[in-house]
């Protein structure tokens, strides 16, 4: 056939072709916008799961360890101040040796001879400034005496351990820190009253608490180290009331004002999902909610086994 007889499509044939195509094209859109809609929803549960995970590993963990009756004095636990949306305890970080018996039974501040390994802890280094726990052994006949005795550092050398491996001498490096200490009653500041081996535990003053985000605007369990500004830890929230702490005593009443007698808390958690994304219950796109409500019992743990 002739090129300039051959027959075209008609208009008729070129709509319906269009309209055909319309219909595929958009039906293969809506699949892989339900698709994608899906993955959307399904990655973001599993954020929101490994969120409340992290805060139920985290937040008990570091709250597990607390003495909240504290040593020999009121006021000396580790829960610094209590509301139902922030906590600021004294969190250990660090934890030395002494290799040196220090001089005591003076006045004024100590020295104190910290191997530099081993040293365990987020935390391997002191700066002036740092607040330390140094176990104080008292009298070596009983137990009934031993505690720890706070202080700060208001100075740091370098010097080395005179002890020596194998017979053979091989001095080893250590932190020297002068502490101002406060003795607590019942503590003497008598020679041998803290001896060699005896542990130095470092602590910072942390807040956990509730942190509203200026950058999206959200709710997020913020956490603030020593004075620096809270930052984001676990979230988002669900919103304000996203973050909740209960505090009870060791009867399992609810106590609000004294933090020496907190026995337990319970943490409640409402997270949201980053993004909103669908639900299977309802139309449109929103924010998915999940919650946790776990407790913890804390040690009170005066860390000096059983005394007092």
């Amino acid at each position: 056939m002739h090129l300039l007889t051959r027959r075209g499509f008609t208009l008729i044939e070129l709509v319906v072709a269009l309209v055909i195509l319309g219909i595929v094209s958009g039906a293969i859109y809506k699949v892989l916008l339900t698709n994608q809609q899906t993955y959307t929803a399904q990655t973001q549960g599993i954020d929101l799961q490994q969120n409340l995970r992290a805060g139920a590993a985290l937040l008990p963990a570091e709250f597990r360890e607390l003495n909240a009756a504290g040593e020999l004095s009121p006021g000396t636990g580790d829960i610094g101040a209590m509301t139902a949306t922030s906590l600021r305890i004294r969190a250990m970080r660090q934890l030395g040796f002494l290799c040196v018996t220090p001089a005591l039974g003076g006045g004024g501040q100590i020295k104190l001879w910290v191997r530099q390994t081993p040293i365990f802890g987020s935390k391997q280094t002191y700066a002036d400034g740092d607040s330390v726990l140094v176990f104080y052994e008292g009298s070596v006949t009983t137990r009934n005496d031993d505690s720890w005795v706070p202080g700060k550092v208001t100075k740091i050398d370098a010097g080395t351990c005179p002890d020596s491996t194998n017979g053979l001498s091989t001095p080893h490096p250590a932190t020297v820190l002068t502490l101002a200490p406060k003795w607590l009653p019942g503590q003497l500041n008598i020679a041998g009253a803290i001896t060699t081996g005896s542990p130095v535990r470092g602590f910072s003053s942390v807040v956990y608490g509730l942190y509203l985000s200026p950058s999206d605007s959200r709710y997020y369990v913020g956490q603030s180290v020593g004075t620096a500004a809270m930052q984001p830890l676990i979230g988002p929230l669900s919103g304000a009331n996203g973050l909740q702490f209960v505090y009870y005593d060791s009867t399992g009443t609810g106590t609000t004002t004294d933090s020496s007698k907190v026995a337990m808390i319970e943490i409640h958690l409402y997270e949201a999902t980053a993004a909103r994304v669908r639900q299977a219950t309802s139309a449109g796109v929103s924010y998915k909610i999940d919650s946790l409500v776990t407790r913890v019992s804390l040690r009170n743990n005066p860390r000096c086994g059983p005394c007092f």
